[in-house]
């Protein structure tokens, strides 16, 4: 509900990516998998996509993605916030 209020609040749409950059890192993992998929004719520049995938096949539990993806996540919010408030 929050990146939707500031998708409408004027002037501050710009912010959007900023304070939703866990979702947009998840879906430029997508993108950035096919693309150099393509690229290279079958390698692939993650494990696994989205990002969070990679992670697990990287070792990392379920609650470590979790919490440090929330974590990223509120230090991007705030990050928005300061940005909006200059």
């Amino acid at each position: 509900a929050a990146l939707a209020t500031a998708a409408f609040m004027p002037g501050q749409w710009l912010l959007l990516p900023i304070v939703g950059a866990v979702f947009v890192a998840e879906a430029l993992s997508v993108m950035i998998q096919v693309v150099y998929f393509k690229a290279t004719k079958g390698k692939r520049f993650f494990k696994m996509a989205p990002l969070h995938h990679h992670f697990e096949l990287l070792g990392w539990s379920e609650t470590q993605i979790s919490m440090r993806l929330w974590l990223a996540g509120m230090i991007a919010g705030l990050l928005g916030v300061a940005l909006a408030l200059l």
